[in-house]
């Protein structure tokens, strides 16, 4: 086992293999498993952790549990560097595995999104009236129904704390881009997201918005493509709470059996969704952002 201590290269590189791992498995992990992906001993990896982020393996992996991980890595430049030796390839794909909110901090969504001021507007389609919800930095909620009064207090009771203003013109791109996937087809520019939601749910996500318009999944083969292949029930759990339907295609994932399974806004909308997109002939992924 290596013996390197401080904040060396090699103790960056094992704490960013113990943050990969506990990211990984959406929280803290056992000192036995950290020992083996880092080849160190648990006395030895507190030391690197203690010296390059300045708490706890433990108390990173519960960061990464509550979402606050984000913040906690941008106050250390040391693991921003070696984050990109790592293989993730930029900062923000790190943060947007390890803090999956995008947008509003992870403090200020827990108190219901106190002094956040929420945009909101009304999509007619033929799926039902779509209500589009925006933060800052992109869409944090999509809902489709008949009654927008109901969809809008759906979301207002999620986050009571924050101010919602209508704001139609403001928000017709979004617009024009939620008719498009609510017919079948490719907005022409990507809908910026500011999701809330743990570690894995952002891993889920992300992997159903990698899934080709129009075809389908099974709730095992997404679990398999995340790296989880024992986690399908939790897989659909994420997809049951996915904040932004359409956008994140949670319509895409059906049974093992090829059976629809079950969707939040009714089978019809969603074998209509699916009828769609197989007839505009695409095939081609929606890309998540990064």
């Amino acid at each position: 086992m290596t013996s390197t201590t401080g904040t060396g290269t090699a103790a960056r590189d094992r704490v960013v293999a113990a943050c990969r791992a506990m990211v990984d498995a959406g929280g803290p992990l056992p000192a036995a498993e950290l020992e083996r992906v880092t080849a160190v001993s648990a006395r030895q990896l507190a030391r690197d952790f203690a010296g390059v982020v300045g708490v706890a393996p433990r108390a990173f992996g519960h960061a990464v549990r509550t979402g606050e991980a984000r913040r906690l890595l941008r106050e250390h430049e040391q693991v921003t560097d070696a984050v990109f030796a790592a293989g993730f390839g930029s900062t923000r794909a790190f943060y947007e595995t390890a803090g999956p909110t995008l947008g509003m901090a992870p403090a200020r969504y827990a108190r219901g999104g106190a002094g956040q001021t929420l945009r909101w507007t009304a999509v007619a389609t033929d799926l039902g009236t779509v209500v589009a919800v925006a933060g800052d930095l992109g869409l944090t909620a999509v809902r489709i129904g008949d009654d927008v009064d109901a969809l809008v207090a759906e979301v207002r009771a999620e986050l009571p704390g924050a101010t919602f203003e209508r704001d139609d013109d403001g928000l017709a791109d979004l617009a024009v881009g939620l008719r498009a996937l609510a017919a079948g087809a490719v907005p022409e520019h990507e809908l910026p997201l500011d999701l809330h939601g743990t570690a894995f749910q952002a891993r889920v996500w992300d992997a159903l918005r990698r899934i080709p318009a129009g075809q389908t999944r099974s709730y095992t083969e997404v679990a398999a493509a995340i790296g989880a292949p024992t986690a399908v029930r939790a897989v659909a759990s994420a997809c049951a709470r996915n904040p932004v339907a359409l956008v994140v295609p949670c319509h895409r994932v059906i049974r093992g059996d090829g059976s629809m399974g079950g969707y939040r806004w009714g089978l019809a909308v969603k074998e209509r969704l699916l009828a769609r997109e197989r007839e505009a002939g695409r095939g081609h992924p929606t890309e998540a952002p990064g």
